[in-house]
């Protein structure tokens, strides 16, 4: 009698998880956002699969650019420069279109190139706002206090993880590690990195990319690079001549 009750329990779990899947989307990068998505492509208005989408004429010279990059018969390896060029031209998402092409392009089975562009968190398959925000609140910066980014961003721009705004000016959304750890907490908006944030500077950045102006990227408490956040600690004297510590008979 358990075991049939256990069964059934297994059974009905794993319905639900399954139907779950199928109505929610697949998690990748560790939080709600663009590159999430349903695992079947649904035809929608602007991502209909019989959409015409090819490369600018200006793209196409830097494709051809891109290819070259690669021995013969391996033109296969630029899939992941090539889908960015096609996000970038396509506002910051891939269309089914769009990674259709790319497959013509590099004369790929398109199943191959929807495997890469499912696979990177990089590549949006959902469409984002014209400033895209990912916070980073992997442990290094949750210890440096990446919820005090989140509750700004949250509070500026009054959207949720995974939303855009009315306007479309921004999307938001949480990720894994951006490889800033030294300067946490940090966020990256499109192609910049800030870093070292206070709640002031949360603001500051968004209210500034709101208005049209361009933020200075980079850290905001002006330490060079990753250093020390409290100054060098090592390599803080003039580096020592040739010959120096060897035996005066050698």
């Amino acid at each position: 009698m358990l075991t049939h009750g256990l069964s059934r329990l297994v059974r009905s779990t794993v319905g639900q998880a399954a139907r779950c899947i199928r109505t929610s989307g697949v998690v990748q990068g560790g939080g709600a956002g663009p590159h999430n998505a349903l695992l079947t492509h649904l035809e929608e208005q602007e991502n209909r699969a019989d959409m015409e989408w090819e490369f600018t004429e200006e793209n196409k010279e830097r494709c051809k650019g891109i290819i070259a990059q690669y021995p013969d018969g391996h033109q296969q390896a630029a899939a992941i420069p090539l889908l960015d060029l096609a996000q970038r031209q396509h506002g910051g998402w891939l269309p089914l279109a769009a990674m259709n092409h790319v497959a013509h392009v590099l004369d790929m089975a398109p199943m191959r190139i929807y495997e890469v562009a499912t696979f990177y968190t990089m590549f949006n398959r959902n469409p984002v706002g014209k400033y895209h925000v990912q916070i980073c609140t992997t442990t290094p910066c949750m210890l440096r206090d990446s919820d005090m980014v989140v509750k700004a961003c949250k509070e500026n721009l009054g959207i949720g993880m995974g939303e855009t705004t009315p306007d479309k000016m921004f999307t938001m959304c949480e990720v894994e590690c951006l490889g800033a750890c030294v300067n946490a907490p940090m966020m990256q908006i499109n192609d910049a990195y800030y870093e070292d944030l206070s709640e002031k500077d949360v603001h500051e950045i968004l209210n500034d990319l709101r208005e049209g102006r361009t933020p200075r990227p980079g850290s905001r408490i002006d330490r060079f690079a990753s250093e020390p956040i409290t100054g060098l600690t090592s390599l803080t004297s003039p580096p020592t001549g040739p010959g120096y510590g060897v035996r005066d008979d050698l």
